[in-house]
């Protein structure tokens, strides 16, 4: 198959997350099988405008701001010099109505959709045009085959007028081969981590606030990740005087992430909405245990009580409560460990790249 995908932003792009991870393991799965796989996005300071990634073309027009009015000019040029059989739109931030690019096929791959959840990080203007952009999906998108990466990101598609009988559920997949857990590596003292970026919409703060209840017990709190909501955060942590039990690692490597997850007792995650909730899988695969919101998207990658806790989305106690059971039993965390494992087992990119690609094929040939 020729296959054309329009995302905002590839995996070297310093602004890249879950989306484009997901991205690049599967389309790059799909590559490696044989299949030209071509990639849309946006340039950003001293990339290449055309590279190859993962056996994937990237070719990189505009920046992140001026992407979309770029976008549909490209896209003209790449389809008459490659007769694409299919266009996938990964929709994860603003939608770009691809449709409206008269695609022969067209598939929307969606990760979730912000909704009100954009007023928490951005300023009142930037984040009603998200608001406002998503409102007519439902009309822009008449017609259109959609995969999502969960059940919520589908019953959210539906509830704005996507026909559910269009939505294919494709669960993202985890590195079950790299990720592995080391029961060695433990942390002796408590050790709970957050891993993620650092935006005001993560709710980062429900997680240090949660830590600061434990004061007495002799527990870390490794927060890893960059963004622009850290100062933020540092300074919560010095208002709460815990700055001897707080750490910030910044930008850490996948090994770095492996190993810190791999120590950690348990991860840590607050957001509100989320497509999937990758890192917790990611936690799931090291044999860790993940106390996270019970939030669209993070309560399927998350079973309650058996890999890891699911707590009300923004109740701080509850949260604590959830780290200091941990901490009265250490050996609920082995044993929450292993089923975490044996969960993530289950969720393979190679899975996630046959399901997507035959999906594709389908549409591609009218089915």
């Amino acid at each position: 198959m020729r296959i054309l995908v329009v995302n905002w932003q590839d995996r070297h792009n310093p602004h890249a997350g879950g989306a484009e991870l997901h991205l690049h393991e599967v389309f790059g799965r799909i590559a490696q099988q044989g299949h030209n796989v071509d990639l849309l996005c946006s340039g950003f300071p001293g990339a290449a405008e055309d590279e190859v990634i993962d056996g994937i073309r990237v070719r990189r027009v505009g920046s992140r701001f001026s992407f979309p009015l770029h976008a549909h000019r490209a896209y003209a040029a790449l389809a008459r010099a490659n007769e694409y059989d299919i266009v996938v739109e990964d929709l994860n931030k603003i939608p770009l109505y691809t449709p409206r690019w008269k695609a022969p096929k067209l598939v929307v791959v969606t990760h979730h959709l912000f909704g009100a959840t954009a007023f928490r990080e951005e300023s009142i203007p930037v984040a009603a045009m998200t608001w406002l952009a998503e409102r007519p999906l439902g009309r822009g998108y008449r017609g259109v085959d959609f995969q999502a990466v969960s059940v919520s990101t589908r019953d959210d598609l539906v509830s704005r007028g996507i026909p559910a009988d269009r939505i294919r559920v494709i669960y993202n997949g985890v590195d079950v081969e790299s990720l592995t857990p080391d029961p060695s590596a433990r942390s002796i003292l408590p050790l709970f981590s957050y891993l993620g970026r650092l935006k005001r919409y993560k709710r980062v703060d429900l997680v240090v606030r949660a830590f600061a209840l434990l004061d007495g017990r002799d527990a870390r709190l490794e927060i890893a990740g960059k963004g622009d909501d850290r100062d933020r955060l540092e300074d919560l942590v010095a208002k709460l005087n815990i700055e001897d039990r707080v750490r910030f690692l910044g930008y850490i490597t996948e090994g770095e992430k492996r190993d810190l997850l791999r120590r950690s007792w348990a991860t840590v995650l607050a957001s509100p909405k989320e497509g999937w909730g990758i890192s917790n899988l990611e936690s799931a695969a090291c044999g860790t245990p993940v106390v996270a919101a019970d939030s669209p998207g993070i309560r399927e990658s998350v079973v309650d009580g058996d890999t890891g806790f699911l707590v009300p989305g923004s109740d701080v106690a509850a949260y604590a409560a959830a780290m200091r059971g941990l901490l009265d039993s250490p050996e609920l965390v082995t044993t929450l460990g292993v089923n975490a494992r044996r969960f993530a087992e289950t969720f393979t990119w190679e899975r996630a790249a046959a399901e997507t690609l035959a999906h594709l094929q389908i549409v591609a040939k009218g089915a």
